[in-house]
């Protein structure tokens, strides 16, 4: 089946890059050394990383919008490409606040998996950090925070596209694959946006707070403390939502995305003739 965003070497390298970075800036409370410059910095770091980000996805976003399949084939994003990610993203926007402040709960995940599975992982990350940036825009949301979220929401539906995708995995056992998976993107996605804002609590408690300069261990024992007393009971909520919808109403959603992408055409050769002809 074709996807409206084939993923070239360029493209692959530019988001191996931002995940890097990503990584580094999600995890440095954890993975900086006790001399690290950052670590006498830990305010200042997460401000730093957040100004960075969006320039990386820029370029990432653009580079899938306009690289080439390996093959030389048909550009990333198309005008019907843009038009299924426009109607997508409005889509995942609008279901973010319906669950905003109840225990987590986030039906906007279960269509960030679906779609990542059908319209594969360029595709995906694409609409995962375009969702959350069109959500923060439309509940207020807009702060430090969200380039680690668009970055965070990108990661979970790239790893939906990345899934096993030959047909024997269609049908029932499809539907329990993405649900499994996304009980445990739903729950990571909360592990590391804690992560982000871990470090701003630092002197209020002594017992879940990040300490600059403390060993590895003892920070990871206190971060394993904030995530259960702070981020658990809404990390399981959303686990357990998108697991439901997954396989209460994934087939539908499934068949329809995948119905789209047929008609779409997308790997479809475009030619021009001269009239006439």
């Amino acid at each position: 089946m074709s996807r409206p965003v084939p993923l070239g070497r360029r493209s692959v390298a530019a988001l191996l890059l931002v995940s890097l970075v990503g990584v580094t800036a999600f995890g440095w409370p954890l993975l900086a050394s006790t001399k690290s410059a950052l670590v006498g910095h830990s305010t200042d770091a997460p401000w730093l990383f957040a100004l960075l980000l969006p320039l990386l996805l820029a370029v990432v976003i653009a580079q899938i919008s306009e690289g080439r399949s390996a093959g030389g084939g048909a550009p990333g994003l198309d005008a019907k490409s843009v038009a299924l990610l426009g109607v997508l993203a409005a889509a995942g926007a609008a279901l973010r606040p319906l669950g905003a402040g109840t225990a987590g709960l986030e039906p906007m995940f279960f269509l960030m998996v679906l779609s990542g599975r059908v319209l594969g992982p360029g595709f995906g990350f694409v609409l995962g950090a375009l969702s959350m940036f069109a959500s923060a825009l439309l509940t207020g949301g807009v702060g430090p925070w969200l380039p680690f979220q668009m970055l965070a929401m990108g990661w979970v539906c790239l790893g939906s596209g990345l899934l096993p995708g030959s047909a024997g995995w269609r049908g029932r056992r499809e539907l329990v694959l993405l649900a499994a998976y996304g009980a445990v993107s739903s729950v990571l996605y909360g592990t590391i946006m804690n992560l982000q804002g871990w470090p701003y609590i630092g002197g209020l408690s002594s017992s879940i707070s990040f300490v600059p300069g403390d060993p590895l261990p003892a920070n990871l024992l206190r971060f394993g403390a904030y995530c259960l007393t702070t981020s658990l009971g809404w990390d399981l909520p959303r686990a357990a939502l998108t697991v439901v919808l997954c396989l209460t109403v994934g087939t539908p959603v499934l068949r329809a995305l995948r119905r789209t992408t047929r008609r779409a055409a997308f790997a479809a050769p475009v030619a021009f003739r001269p009239p006439g002809e």
